[in-house]
């Protein structure tokens, strides 16, 4: 199936959902049930599989994480500055803003999207961003600047050491099931042990399951969100995340010499919108529920055209 085919399907079960929804052919708990079945069970167990059998071709993870989080930071830093500077809002928006504008979607969208564009191996390159990407992303968003922020704008409620909000971090963290089903993966594979056949049956036939559903409460979760407010700094936030941040990482694997499969792995990546992760910090933020709730369905809606975009450059470039 060819990139257009591809992208017409990811966004059209979404659309599907979404319809689902609107029309109330479905609860919408059936949608946080699905987001449940692929959080707790799907993902994790399809990131198991992928960490103890994927080939990674030799790639080297560093320069991949390098080139990507140049992206993310660079990203980050303009959301925060265009939200404060043209939008007037303060340090705790501008970490919301951040988190919209630079937290990709790598699990719900980009887990179906790189497995029906690029394949398992794609897929595989995919993993090792997401290995890392959940947690630097919430330790960063929540632990750290959760506390500047709070304390900057004088409203700090948090944890009242370091190290207390450290410790919370860590423990929610080998809470997290990504977290535990990456870690898992890699200590089967080093341990060298050989996957019994049954075994593996049964965890990819649960795993291969992720992709859809995942698209599938994804479409119902944009219904709940929906669009209320803050269109203008929303679509910079979406600007920011669906252009700046491909693009630069782009330019970042260019200059650092990626492997060509991988940085067209790694643009993709970039490329996606953000996810319900910028609207569950909001949350606990207590500001820019708006903010993130409309970056998050605006860019979704509008990267069936930009992943079409950047995919097809990449193509160019990298071959």
């Amino acid at each position: 199936m060819g990139l257009v085919q591809t992208i017409i399907v990811v966004f059209g079960v979404i659309a599907i959902a979404y319809a689902a929804a609107h029309f109330k052919l479905l609860d919408e708990r059936v949608g946080d049930g699905l987001s449940d079945f692929v959080f707790m069970i799907a993902a994790p167990l399809l990131l198991f599989r992928t960490m103890v059998t994927a080939d990674f071709h030799g790639t080297a993870p560093w320069s991949l994480w390098i080139a990507y989080f140049i992206g993310v930071i660079i990203a980050w830093a303009a959301s925060d500055i265009a939200i404060k500077l043209f939008f007037g809002r303060d340090n705790r928006a501008g970490v919301v803003a951040g988190v919209s504008g630079a937290f990709s979607n790598l699990v719900f969208l980009g887990m179906p999207l790189m497995l029906g564009v690029f394949g398992q191996e794609g897929f595989a390159i995919l993993s090792l961003i997401v290995a890392i990407h959940m947690p630097i992303m919430m330790a960063a968003s929540i632990s750290l600047l959760h506390e500047f922020a709070m304390r900057r704008d004088g409203v700090f409620k948090g944890e009242s050491h370091w190290a207390a909000v450290v410790t919370s971090f860590f423990k929610s963290l080998l809470h997290n099931p990504f977290v535990l089903g990456i870690l898992a993966g890699w200590i089967w594979r080093l341990a060298g042990i050989q996957m019994p056949e049954v075994a593996d049956s049964l965890i990819q036939t649960l795993g291969s399951v992720a992709g859809p559903v995942a698209l599938f409460a994804m479409g119902m979760g944009l219904k709940k969100f929906g669009v209320s407010g803050n269109i203008a700094a929303a679509l910079t936030m979406s600007a920011i995340k669906l252009f700046l941040m491909p693009a630069v990482v782009l330019g970042a694997a260019w200059f650092i010499g990626l492997p060509p499969f991988t940085a067209k792995i790694a643009v993709a990546a970039a490329a996606l919108p953000a996810g319900v992760n910028s609207y569950l910090i909001a949350t606990r933020f207590g500001t820019g529920q708006a903010l993130a709730s409309n970056s998050m369905v605006m860019a979704t809606a509008l990267s069936a055209l930009t992943l079409a975009f950047w995919i097809s450059v990449v193509t160019r470039i990298f071959g």
